[in-house]
């Protein structure tokens, strides 16, 4: 994961109301972890992607009933991509 592509999902998090500092600690969090998992052999690039997609399906599904505006679920679902295509950066050259 380089730093540009923090600075990337950082920027995706802000809103009108400003940086969600809850959110941008989470959304750090998890996508290091991702990477580390998949730099320490625990999981593969495929898998990791495989659980962002999930994600992205699961927040699809339960966006209306968490009263999440059409605007709201697509910056959610452009993070979620972001973070897909940073891990996919992880492929191992050969």
């Amino acid at each position: 994961m380089t730093s540009e592509t923090i600075k990337d999902n950082q920027a995706a998090l802000r809103t009108e109301e400003g940086p969600d500092a809850h959110g941008q600690a989470a959304l750090l969090l998890v996508e290091s972890l991702i990477h580390a998992l998949i730099a320490g052999s625990v999981i593969t690039v495929q898998e990791a992607v495989e659980v962002v997609e999930t994600a992205a399906d699961v927040k699809q599904e339960i966006a209306e009933s968490l009263g999440d505006s059409p605007d709201r679920l697509g910056q959610s679902l452009t993070l979620l991509q972001t973070i897909s295509d940073s891990l996919k950066q992880d492929v191992p050259l050969g």
